[in-house]
Parts: structure tokens; C-alpha cells; sequence
């Protein structure tokens, strides 16, 4: 189970980057399509600390860090790379793929820190509760994490560029509906961690028959 959360959650990582692009409205509000993705992140590092451990989630974290370096040096180069005579779609490649550097740079910094901040407080709160209330510890690590997140990234990848009281509307609707998606995903956490135990327990029997 370990494995396919994992990979998993590098996978979601990288599909975020790409659905960044595309917006998309609730009424008023516009939201990136990413939200919808990057956001379920939190969720596999949480599933991944309670049962691995910390450590298994930090390096989880750092592998997506990693990853997405690597992913966005080949995207650099394949929109570089001299296009076909008959492909005509390279502006529209370009405008999907490649976002600008800024907007990479806020992704990568605000990803490292709420990340790292999420499974900090994940584990400092089950110190305090030992195996119980993971409701708890997964809600107030998520919510906490996703408002430095947002928070960071609008911030470096817009200021300057909008007013601030545009950039304080963005922060404000993206964390809202981080913030709901955080508080409905609870039952999947639970679902997913005894799973992963279950799975634990029949590895575990299965070593020992042999």
C-alpha cells in the first residue's frame, strides 16, 4: 500500500501542475482547476504518517519536491526542442506546459514549506493523542498547512501584478474551498488507514509463515 500511495501522490503532484492552467467558476468565484487535485496531497501524507511513520512521510514530501524539478527541467526542454514543420499546436503546448517561472518558483517554495508544515503538525498533535482523534490531527494539519500554502504561492506568483485586495479575494476563495474539501475527505483518511494497517497485518502473518 505504501508503494501505491506514493506513487499516487507524486502522480497528483504533477497532474496539479498542468491543470493549473485551466480555471473554472462557482458562481462568483474562479478557482484553478489544481484545487481540486493538489489538495487530496495532504490526504496521502496524512494516510502515509499515521501509518509509516514520519519519517515515510517527510521523504514522501522530499520526493515530490524532487520529482517536480525534474518534470518541469524535460517540459523546459521539450517546449524548446525545434517543433515539426506540420505541428502547428507549439504556442498552445507552450501556454499549457509552461506557465511561467514565477508561477514554477511560488508552486515549488509554497509546496516544500506546507508540506513539511503538515506533517510537522500531524505528528506533533499525535504526540499529544497518541492513536486517537486522527479526525483531529488530519483537519487541523490540512487546514493549517493549505493557508500557509495558498497563502505563499498567490503571493509571490501575483503580487505586484494585481491589486491587493484582488489578491486577498483569491487567497480567501481558494482556502475556502480547501478548507471544505479538507473537512469532507475525513472518511477517506479513515478508510485508506485500515487499509494500509490491514495490508500491514497480512504481510506481517505472511513473513511469519514463512
Amino acid at each position: 500500500m505504501f508503494v501505491y500511495l506514493n506513487a499516487l501522490f507524486v502522480g497528483l503532484l504533477i497532474v496539479s501542475n498542468i491543470l493549473g492552467v485551466k480555471l473554472f467558476s462557482i458562481g462568483s468565484y474562479v478557482l484553478p482547476a489544481a484545487v481540486i487535485v493538489y489538495v487530496i496531497t495532504y490526504l496521502i501524507t496524512d494516510v502515509i504518517g499515521e501509518v509509516y511513520g514520519k519519517k515515510a512521510a517527510q521523504q514522501t514530501v522530499q520526493a515530490g519536491f524532487v520529482t517536480q524539478i525534474i518534470v518541469m527541467a524535460f517540459i523546459i526542454i521539450a517546449i524548446n526542442l525545434p517543433a515539426a514543420p506540420f505541428f502547428a499546436s507549439q504556442g498552445a503546448f507552450e501556454t499549457i506546459l509552461g506557465g511561467s517561472f514565477r508561477v514554477m518558483l511560488a508552486s515549488l517554495i509554497s509546496y516544500f514549506i506546507s508540506q513539511n508544515l503538515d506533517v510537522f503538525l500531524f505528528h506533533r498533535l499525535k504526540q499529544t493523542h497518541g492513536e486517537k482523534k486522527l479526525w483531529v490531527r488530519n483537519n487541523l494539519s490540512t487546514m493549517s498547512s493549505q493557508l500557509i500554502d495558498t497563502t505563499i504561492f498567490i503571493s509571490i506568483a501575483f503580487y505586484g501584478t494585481l491589486p491587493t485586495s484582488a489578491l486577498l479575494g483569491m487567497i480567501v476563495t481558494q482556502y475556502a474551498f480547501k478548507f471544505i474539501v479538507a473537512v469532507v475527505d475525513t472518511p477517506i483518511v479513515y478508510l485508506l488507514v485500515n487499509l494500509s494497517k490491514r495490508q500491514n497485518k497480512q504481510s506481517d502473518l505472511v513473513s511469519v509463515e514463512k
